[in-house]
């Protein structure tokens, strides 16, 4: 399975790539608290002169002051907690105030059809904010689904873009978050730039077909 997921994201462009690589990023710091190997590969990342550049400059400046200790921490008072964490990283949740309801049956039905199946022993539903990362990197890289950028905004529009930007902008305003302010910031203003990209799609997959 490892090899045929390496195979599908040298076999995708490098624009493509640059979109697989914060959904990623964004997954691996929301499943679990971020190790050593993590937080040392964050504080390597660059950023530029644009609002999503910044943030990940800061990102990568968060990382390099603390440590996984700290940032364990962080994560189980923001996600985990006693009873509760202070954030529900749910669709669900965010959509209709209760956990494992509409939005989670939705989601399933969607990703029975483009054949993802949940992993064996995970607790978290499928609603997850990093399992919808995941499954969107998936989708760009070609481990799931047909390939196509209308099959990515439609996943992109019902699962991720109806709620996953106010999850973040609660992250960036949490009382116990630190490192994983600068992480809702990455991740708010990444989702704006998908936002934006995806409404061109249709335009550029019309005039592709016409010109093939």
């Amino acid at each position: 399975m490892e090899s045929a997921v390496i195979e599908a994201e040298c076999a995708i462009g490098s624009e493509e790539r640059l979109r697989l690589l914060p959904y990623k990023l964004l997954a691996r710091y929301l499943a679990a608290p971020p190790d050593r190997e993590l937080l040392e590969l964050t504080t390597r990342l660059e950023g530029d002169g644009t609002p999503f550049g910044r943030a990940v400059a800061e990102l990568a400046a968060g990382a390099s002051e603390t440590t996984p200790a700290a940032a364990g921490d962080e994560y189980h008072a923001l996600f985990i907690g006693l009873g509760r964490g202070e954030l529900l990283p749910y669709a669900s949740y965010y959509l209709t105030g209760f956990l494992q309801e509409r939005p989670l049956a939705d989601l399933r039905a969607d990703l029975g059809r483009l054949g993802v199946a949940r992993a064996e022993g995970c607790p978290e539903p499928e609603d997850h904010a990093a399992a919808l990362c995941e499954v969107m990197a998936g989708l760009i890289s070609g481990s799931f689904g047909d390939g196509r950028l209308s099959t990515q905004k439609r996943f992109f529009e019902t699962h991720i873009a109806t709620w996953m930007g106010r999850f973040f902008e609660d992250l960036e305003g949490a009382r116990t978050a630190r490192l994983y302010r600068r992480v809702g910031t990455v991740g708010r203003r990444f989702l704006e730039i998908e936002e934006t990209a995806f409404a061109m799609v249709d335009g550029h997959e019309a005039a592709v077909s016409v010109d093939g």
